[in-house]
């Protein structure tokens, strides 16, 4: 066995005849577990939050968007066409019509989007599974929509009540005066369905169908405002996006999930980052415990280090012994808190343990990426630690 290693193992695992060493020891092992079991939790959290999110947005938007880049419309044109139906990575393809209006129901009024839908739209979109009430837009019933809870509250709308219609004002086009009696395009539709989501996807849209918004709009039988698409592998959107980027033109932006949430996501990462590095930051000055623990065990084997420096050993040797040693003691920590970490994330997982809500766990991931970070940060931190501690060895401390 390494003579550095075999007294290393040694003195970790007994006991010295200086109570306080083995008191300030077992603290700076509790520092590293507690540090190593926070830092794991956080990153889990942040992981379960993260998937939280996607699960959201895997509604409100698609994997890829097309728009134009001047102006609100454009012509879907053949050319378009067989570009998309002919790539195989494309799961489904839907064509969209979204157009700011005014919303007016009884004595209530608001501002929202209306979105016209092909009947295929839930096929790039799974809107329909979190529908609240009613159900989604029927293929042989014109002038019905579906809502969002919010926009539901703010107007008091009732659902499948067939009373009083809500009405969609669109202004329209044009310059010059303009007649106050006829200044919008107006549609009366029933409510069929109400969804949920985030706030702001609850407040934004009232889903049509595709030909009920373009009658509304007048638009032509092939003048859309957007283009969603499904992957069959969302992993390659990147790849993806950019390849039909130069397809079809510099006319046209297309973007991925990430991209049409570019701020939702940088503020996750971002606190993810923030929560990282402060709880980092407790790692470390947790592991200030083990090297005075290291410290004072290296004043307190001064006489054994003599004995082994007249047997031969090196100060490099005895330096690396207490390396060792106080790598051992942080990653016995370490480990220790990763297994509590891991059970404790699996049980929040599969019980929730801790509610956001009566209805709602606290979102967490088990991800071996979190590991290896927890692992990686430690491991750095711990060798840093030993090597400090280990540093005030030297031959005049020795023969001292």
């Amino acid at each position: 066995m390494n003579f550095p290693l075999y007294i290393a193992k040694r003195y970790l695992f007994s006991k010295t005849g200086n109570n306080a060493i083995n008191i300030i020891t077992i603290i700076a092992s509790f520092g590293v577990i507690v540090g190593a079991l926070a830092l794991f939790i956080i990153l889990s959290g942040f992981s379960g939050l993260r998937t939280f999110s996607d699960g959201l947005l895997e509604v409100s938007d698609p994997d890829i968007k097309i728009t134009s880049v001047k102006g609100k419309t454009f012509l879907y044109t053949k050319e378009i066409h067989q570009i998309l139906e002919k790539d195989s990575a494309t799961y489904a393809v839907s064509k969209v019509i979204e157009e700011r209006v005014f919303l007016a129901y009884n004595d209530k009024n608001e501002v929202a989007y209306i979105k016209g839908v092909e009947d295929n739209y839930t096929a790039v979109s799974p809107i329909d599974s979190v529908l609240s009430f009613g159900s989604w837009i029927a293929k042989d019933m014109s002038n019905t929509a579906v809502v969002g809870n919010g926009i539901s509250r703010k107007l008091s709308l009732g659902v499948l009540n067939f009373g009083t219609p809500l009405s969609i004002l669109v202004p329209k086009p044009g310059v010059g005066f303009i007649n106050p009696s006829n200044a919008f395009y107006k549609m009366n539709v029933q409510i069929v369905g109400t969804y949920t989501g985030t706030e702001d996807f609850e407040n934004k849209y009232v889903f049509v169908s595709i030909n009920d918004a373009r009658k509304l709009l007048k638009f032509k039988e092939n003048q859309f405002t957007g283009i969603e698409i499904k992957l069959n592998n969302t992993s390659d959107s990147d790849v993806y996006s950019a390849k039909l980027q130069k397809q079809i033109g510099s006319q046209f932006k297309v973007q991925t999930k990430a991209q049409l949430n570019e701020v939702f996501y940088k503020v996750i990462n971002t606190e993810n980052l923030v929560s990282y590095l402060i709880f980092t930051l407790i790692v470390i000055i947790a592991l200030f415990n083990v090297i005075g623990a290291m410290i004072m065990m290296i004043i307190d084997k001064k006489s054994n280090l003599k004995t082994l420096f007249s047997l031969g050993a090196t100060v490099k040797e005895i330096k690396k012994v207490f390396v060792i040693q106080g790598f051992l003691l942080t990653f016995l920590g370490m480990f220790i808190g990763l297994v509590l970490g891991v059970l404790l994330v699996l049980l929040q997982k599969h019980f929730g343990l801790f509610m956001i809500t009566q209805n709602l766990p606290y979102p967490v991931a088990f991800r071996f990426s979190n590991l290896f970070i927890v692992i990686g940060t430690l491991s750095v931190l711990g060798f840093i630690a030993s090597k400090i501690a280990s540093s005030r060895i030297s031959k005049a401390f020795i023969e001292k």
